[in-house]
């Protein structure tokens, strides 16, 4: 190969991660096709190529409190589902189509479940680009179309869209929902312009929606067009499959999960929100999750997120590139001696960097900024507030391997390598395709149950040509200490998992998927 056409060809492949890191919202595409009383979406794959691996992005939208009560038990087959078959695109992105109107426009939307509102591009859509390429809703075409024209804005991870409230029948599957209240987008974020689908039905709970307007689910329950009161989502990772998975509304389908599901419950107000004990590399504890952490499963969300100081473990022993920081590397080479006698002399670890003079009593870890917030132009934390948050994160990860009666040289080495592999919140993390194989399986305890991802489970392959990439599926997410800490539980982890949300009873189901 001549050096101009190697170049080209490496110019190539960087494109193609430059795009994946700019965009990876998860969607599901819904079509209707009911046969044996259910509501299904189905998914169908994609080729990859340079345009393709745009629409990859992680989203975080806004969620909410559900106020739908009843029994549901979800191992009784009901007589009234809605199954919706979904198209995958990548392995993370899952979308479907619904109509709205009448005659029914159709529109390819994401089912997110950590978001509430329904929106779609509007005719009135004239000065943003995203909304070209994408069908747009024409009021004047729908018989049942009622105007309401109150403003709003919806904010997502990935980007925010402006438009104003209308009401219109939507169909779903094989049913329709009578005036239902969404957005006409007039105004998207450029993030949106290469995605894949027109729009976003969400699928959290009505307190968190934008406008308080209820959202589908809601009224499909309300409407009676379910029996039971849960939806469940199966997502095909197979990529030799031409579906790409299917989300069931008001039931399950038997055939894509085996055994049983081990339920539990939301653990608070406002999202599909529950609480994971350890996260285990390969069967050796993190630590860091002992004592409870919080995860939102969200289909919104294609990779797996979590605290920095974890995503940094986990993308050190399976080889995930990351980003040096010097800052970190200086806590470590100045004071890691001195947090080192610390830790044995038994002061608790979070006033240790207090004690040093690294952290203020009130920047310590129960008001530490997020490190998404303090992020520079290279991803990692400013100058003000640098040194504290490494500081803990070096006390973390020393009273770890302290708790493994390591030997003092051979700990400071380690944290030193850490600081070498940060992740970088702005960019996804590199790993060597040969590597996969041997790579060890990452556990979440739910429930008092292990439920392990494998590493051809936790990592992408982007194919493009005759070259191969490879990217963990594990980003760093840092939230306030109030609310933290937090994963996300993407796409990633349903794609391993089918997975029940349990309206009626505000509870989540996982179990091994088929």
């Amino acid at each position: 190969m001549s050096f101009s056409l190697r170049a080209l060809v490496n110019m190539g492949m960087k494109l193609l991660v430059v795009v994946i890191c700019l965009l990876d919202l998860a969607c599901i595409f819904a079509f209707g096709n009911c046969t044996d009383g259910l509501v299904r979406i189905g998914l169908k794959r994609w080729n990859l190529d340079h345009n393709s691996i745009n629409a990859a992005r992680i989203t975080r939208g806004e969620v909410i409190y559900s106020i739908v009560k009843g029994d549901t038990n979800p191992n009784i087959d009901c007589l009234k589902d809605d199954v919706v078959y979904l198209r995958d695109y990548l392995g993370t992105q899952f979308y479907g189509e619904i109509g709205i109107g009448s005659p029914p426009q159709q529109f390819t939307v994401a089912f997110d479940t950590g978001s509430s509102n329904l929106w779609v591009p509007s005719s009135k859509c004239h000065f943003s680009i995203a909304c070209y390429g994408h069908s747009k809703y024409r009021a004047r075409m729908s018989s049942t179309f009622t105007k309401i024209g109150v403003p709003c804005k919806i904010r997502y991870g990935s980007g925010s869209i402006y438009g104003f409230f209308s009401q219109d029948n939507v169909r779903v599957g094989d049913v329709v929902i009578k005036d239902q209240v969404f957005s006409e987008a007039t105004w998207e974020g450029l993030r949106f312009l290469l995605a894949q689908f027109d729009g976003i039905l969400g699928l959290g709970f009505q307190d968190m929606a934008v406008g308080k307007v209820k959202p589908v689910w809601y009224n499909m329950v309300q409407q009676g067009l379910v029996t039971q009161q849960v939806f469940s989502i199966w997502l095909n990772r197979n990529p030799k499959s031409e579906v790409g998975g299917e989300i069931v509304f008001g039931g399950v389908d038997w055939r894509h999960f085996s055994g049983d599901h081990t339920f539990v419950p939301i653990a608070q107000s406002g999202y599909w929100q529950i609480e994971v004990g350890d996260i285990l590399i390969a069967s050796n504890s993190t630590g860091f999750c002992g004592d409870g952490c919080a995860a939102i499963v969200d289909s919104g969300s294609s990779f797996i997120g979590g605290p920095t100081t974890m995503i940094a473990q986990i993308n050190h022993v399976i080889g995930a590139e990351g980003v040096v920081s010097w800052e970190c590397k200086k806590v470590v080479s100045k004071y890691g001696d001195l947090i080192w006698e610390l830790l044995i002399s038994g002061l608790q670890p979070r006033k240790v960097c207090v004690d040093i003079g690294l952290c203020l009593y009130n920047q310590s870890s129960a008001a530490i900024e997020t490190m998404v917030d303090i992020t520079n132009s290279q991803g990692l934390p400013d100058d003000g507030s640098a040194l504290c948050n490494f500081c803990e994160m070096t006390v973390f990860w020393l009273q770890v391997e302290f708790k493994k009666q390591r030997a003092k040289e051979r700990v400071l080495r380690y944290v030193n390598e850490m600081c070498e592999r940060l992740p970088n919140p702005r960019r996804k993390s590199f790993i060597n395709c040969d590597n996969i194989a041997n790579m060890p399986y990452v556990s979440f305890l739910i429930g008092n149950k292990s439920f392990p991802l494998s590493p051809e489970q936790y990592t992408i392959k982007v194919v493009e040509g005759s070259s191969t990439i490879c990217l963990s599926g594990f980003v760093a997410l840092d939230v306030p200490p109030t609310i933290g800490p937090l994963w996300i539980l993407g796409d990633l982890f349903l794609g391993a998992y089918h997975t029940i949300f349990d309206f009626g009873n505000l509870k989540v189901g996982f179990a091994k998927s088929t």
